[in-house]
């Protein structure tokens, strides 16, 4: 559910010399209807006047959480959605400012993280809470065992158009020494985020975003395709920092 362009580029952080684009949900289901009320449906208006799409998370009622690879010249942000359609009780609220990481790179997707000012707080219903994000666990190989990523990008490589209703995917991690080294958590195989899901949270089994969809890649010596996504844990700091000098 990507909604970033489909890239070929290569990752060379990673060493794999792969094709690479920005991320689609694949393999997954409709989620229940408002059963993630931190989710963001994020509308942005590109340079050249075109709308995309991205996903992303609430932290408060201040700050939304998305990827660097989705910023654009304005931004709105919707709360309490599930059905796209169905504008009843979503709240629409314009991005003041734009926080991605500096040392975010467009060339290989590294530190892929943006924090989105909101214009004017969010009002906290049973349709739109913040969630939590977690800390650093047992070490800097540690996985959380099991992970869901939700988004509204697209459900098929085919799909013309991006999801109307909120999906949602179970993705296992995979223990990589690159990814490690790399600031991201990494999954295998075609299932998991998409075309307009880039920026949605990876939300594991305590209930917390561990990390944030960032982009895949598929090797070119033929291994599975690989998801990135940003690890959240490994930005903490930042996160605190800028959110309280804003």
């Amino acid at each position: 559910m990507f909604i970033h362009c489909e890239l070929l580029i290569l990752i060379l952080v990673l060493t794999l010399h792969g094709q690479v684009h920005t991320g689609e949900i694949f393999g997954g289901h409709e989620a229940e209807p408002h059963s993630r009320p931190y989710m963001v449906y994020l509308e942005r208006k590109m340079p050249d006047g075109q709308k995309k799409y991205c996903g992303g998370f609430l932290l408060n009622e201040d700050f939304v959480m998305t990827a660097a690879h989705c910023q654009a010249s304005s931004s709105t942000v919707l709360l309490g959605v599930h059905n796209v359609h169905n504008k009843a009780e979503i709240q629409s609220i314009s991005v003041e400012q734009s926080f991605p990481r500096k040392d975010y790179n467009a060339t290989d997707f590294k530190n892929d993280i943006m924090l989105l000012k909101l214009s004017s707080k969010a009002k906290f219903t049973k349709n739109v809470q913040p969630i939590a994000l977690a800390d650093q666990g047992g070490g800097p190989r540690w996985l959380p065992k099991s992970c869901i990523v939700s988004g509204w990008g697209k459900t098929d490589q085919n799909a013309k158009y991006i999801s109307v209703v909120l999906m949602e995917v179970n993705v296992t991690l995979v223990d990589n020494e690159q990814c490690a080294q790399n600031n991201v958590y990494c999954s295998e195989g075609e299932t998991g985020p998409g075309k307009g899901d880039s920026g949605g949270p990876l939300v594991c089994e305590d209930g917390k975003a561990y990390g944030l969809v960032s982009t895949k890649f598929k090797p070119s010596s033929g291994g599975p395709v690989m998801h990135l996504f940003a690890k959240i844990p490994d930005y903490k700091s930042w996160i605190k920092l800028t959110m309280t000098k804003a």
